[in-house]
């Protein structure tokens, strides 16, 4: 029997190893969570394919600190912590490994099956995760001096969540989702979309364009070619008008078949490229459209704080506050707006300043004790290797007097002697083995 050869599980070719300034992120969640915040948190990981671990599984002796331990070995650089708190579920943005960390409220979501059950038609998403989305930021106000400071840092914190765009390196058919962030200025709090791009033929009606892109309709066959059994002509097909069923339905007219090409189609481009889809050749004229597949997000900014979590320095940015209060006889927390006098400002410096200034004296101080563990270490060694050189030179003067001078008065034989005494030795040795050999017994043979 022939050997079956895997295919599927093998990789074929060499492995293309991350661009260093492709950003990479941990989606998670801690804490006790209900169903409804577990599938957001895998919706949010499917914006951020394909560089999210899309399969991290988080367990419940899971501790905060370990993802922060864990990602800068593996290069990631963001960490999105989803959890329940008691007034709303939140949301907080880490750029690793220094800070600055970002804190929202989530105000409002929706999953991605929420928003394909409403749409007109579900859509098969599937190869679209294979590259990164585009990022488009609107209604942010530009930088300048009445826009308030945190702002930019919040924009510029959505930025470094997804790759850099280079449009001379940017390929067309790369370019297959979207994600919208977008700023309320009155609400105070930024709304997050995410869309899919689709390409369709313009200046053609459904139908005709039905016929174009094949059989993606429920009345279209499993072979990808339309039925059109129940056609008299194929003019009834085409020019059928809209909301008229069977063959002895009335025709469009020019201005009714103009309208509904301008308003199925919008305006059109010329494809700069060759785009994913059928006769989508580079030239052509097409029409695009944003279709939406979720999730939906509504954030409000609270805190902005130097560091990670676990190692917070100063608060940059603080918008809200939680502040109990006695209502009805039961304890409720209200929210309310965090004011701070310039001496709480002041005195909250300098804690931080103190901090900074203890961490940086350890830091020294740790360092000197290495240093000098290594140089107890090299005398050590340097020690050692004296005692060798000494104990190597006692042995080449074992054949000398204690003062290290020759002794004229020992005698020396001569050459001649040493040889006749080599002979006597050499005839003594072999007449002691002559002696010590036993004689040899022998060898009767017996009669039987």
């Amino acid at each position: 029997m022939a050997r079956k050869r895997k295919n599927r599980t093998h990789l074929k070719g060499p492995i293309e190893a991350p661009a260093p300034d492709v950003p990479k992120s941990f989606i998670i969640k801690h804490g006790q969570v209900g169903s409804s915040l577990t599938q957001l948190v895998r919706d949010v990981r499917k914006v951020m394919e394909p560089n999210t671990a899309s399969r991290l599984k988080e367990r419940n002796r899971n501790k905060l600190k370990d993802y922060l331990t864990m990602a800068p070995a593996l290069q990631v650089t963001h960490l999105l912590a989803f959890t329940l708190t008691p007034v709303a579920p939140s949301l907080r943005i880490v750029r690793l490994s220094a800070g600055p960390t970002l804190s929202f409220r989530v105000e409002r979501y929706s999953l991605m099956k929420d928003i394909l059950n409403t749409s007109r038609r579900a859509r098969s998403i599937g190869m679209e995760y294979l590259s990164p989305p585009l990022l488009v930021l609107a209604s942010f106000p530009p930088a300048s001096p009445p826009t308030p400071p945190h702002i930019p840092l919040l924009m510029k914190a959505f930025q470094t969540l997804f790759p850099p765009l280079s449009p001379h390196t940017l390929t067309l058919s790369s370019a297959r989702r979207v994600v919208l962030v977008s700023y309320n200025a009155e609400h105070g709090t930024v709304n997050l979309r995410h869309y899919v791009i689709t390409v369709k033929p313009y200046g053609v009606s459904k139908r005709v364009r039905r016929v174009l892109e094949g059989a993606t309709t429920k009345t279209a066959s499993s072979s990808g070619i339309l039925d059109l059994g129940n056609e008299k002509d194929v003019a009834d097909f085409l020019l059928r008008r809209r909301g008229e069923a069977g063959p002895d339905g009335g025709y469009e007219s020019a201005a009714s078949s103009t309208e509904s090409v301008a308003g199925d189609d919008g305006e059109a481009i010329s494809l700069a490229d060759d785009y994913v889809g059928r006769n989508n050749k580079k030239g052509q004229r097409r029409a695009v459209k944003l279709d939406e597949i979720g999730p939906r997000l509504e954030l409000r900014l609270v805190k902005i704080t130097e560091g990670v979590p676990g190692k917070e320095g100063n608060v940059i940015y603080h918008h809200f506050g939680k502040r109990p209060t006695l209502s009805d006889g039961k304890l409720r927390l209200t929210i309310s707006t965090v004011k701070k006098t310039t001496k709480e400002i002041a005195t909250l410096k300098a804690e931080h300043a103190e901090k900074a200034k203890l961490k940086k004296q350890r830091r020294d101080e740790q360092e000197q004790n290495v240093k000098r563990k290594k140089a107890l270490a090299k005398g050590r060694d340097d020690g050692a290797e004296e005692e060798g050189d000494q104990t190597e030179e006692e042995e080449d003067y074992e054949g000398h007097d204690g003062d290290g001078v020759w002794n004229e008065d020992e005698e020396i034989s001569e050459g001649e002697d040493s040889e006749v005494e080599e002979d006597k030795a050499a005839e003594s040795s072999a007449d002691e083995e002559e002696v010590k050999r036993p004689a040899k017994k022998s060898r009767t043979r017996g009669k039987r």
